[in-house]
């Protein structure tokens, strides 16, 4: 499901803020962008979004900077390896037979030479403000996931209420397949010019049974059935249950392909055409539920 959140957290004059964005995919999948003085703490970020957060692609940003009122630039020198560039210009310069143009400009753009108080901050020291704004804009994200949530659900539930009453007229039409096509059977033999039987015929009761045997969707229909009552227990879990409904839409569909294979009869091929259509916009809408 889609969500933001934002969160911060100040400490020792510098503050941490934490973004993160979803928008829906089948699986987990996370981007963790932190600053490079922060990045030994990705394995704890991504942690810390996989106990509350079960599927969908989220982006996760988080920057270090100054907190307010606090001076920006906090910058310290490494003398020591600027003592070492400089030797080290001159003994190329030498070697090169260039003139000696070692200057300040030139030393302070060397890597390391000057380091921001960011640059020098244990990553494991910042972990406990980190994890304060990670958890506020955690907080925000699923409040706006929930809200999403809901509006899928009366969505969901109303895609379902369609498909049951569509089952429960293909179950009230199921039981007169039979006699139909037994009626059927006596028009045929009386358009042929022969004798019609009469309802009782051994032969022709023979012919309807066969035909109600191989016509019959009993099973599937008490299966679709059950499909419902588990959609119902997903409804009321709160657990993800994302995963299990896209099962339970596969399910489905597959019993209603076999009801249309083998009911023969044009107002149950109707129903099911109904039922498949509302079930591929089931399916659609599930791909976003955690």
């Amino acid at each position: 499901m889609t969500g933001y959140g934002r969160g911060e957290a100040a400490r020792d004059g510098l503050k941490i803020t934490v973004e993160i964005s979803s928008v829906n995919r089948k699986q987990t999948d996370i981007t963790v962008l932190l600053p490079r003085e922060l990045e030994l703490l990705e394995p704890r970020v991504r942690d810390e979004i996989n106990r509350s957060i079960a599927r969908g692609r989220l982006t996760v940003r988080v920057a270090l900077h100054a907190a307010d009122g606090k001076t920006a630039g906090q910058v310290r020198v490494n003398a020591a390896l600027a003592k070492a560039y400089a030797e080290e210009y001159r003994r190329l310069a030498k070697k090169l037979k260039l003139a000696d143009t070692v200057s300040l400009e030139l030393l302070a753009r060397s890597p390391g030479v000057l380091q921001t108080a960011e640059e020098v901050t244990d990553p494991e020291e910042f972990w406990g403000v980190m994890h304060q704004a990670l958890q506020k804009s955690l907080a925000t994200l699923l409040k706006m996931r929930q809200r999403e949530g809901a509006h899928l659900t009366h969505d969901l539930k109303a895609r379902m209420n369609v498909i049951r009453e569509a089952v429960a007229r293909i179950r009230e039409q199921a039981p007169k397949v039979a006699e139909r096509y037994r009626e059927q059977l006596r028009e045929r033999i009386k358009a042929a010019g022969l004798e019609t039987p009469p309802p009782d015929d051994e032969r022709l009761l023979k012919e309807v049974v066969y035909f109600a045997d191989r016509s019959d969707i009993s099973e599937e229909l008490t299966r679709l059935e059950s499909h419902f009552k588990q959609f119902e227990d997903c409804v009321k879990s709160k657990e993800p249950v994302g995963r299990t409904l896209d099962f339970l839409s596969q399910e489905m569909n597959r019993e209603i392909n076999t009801v249309g294979s083998k009911a023969n009869d044009s107002l149950i091929s109707r129903e099911v055409v109904t039922i498949k259509a509302e079930l591929e916009r089931f399916r659609e809408q599930v791909q976003n539920v955690e």
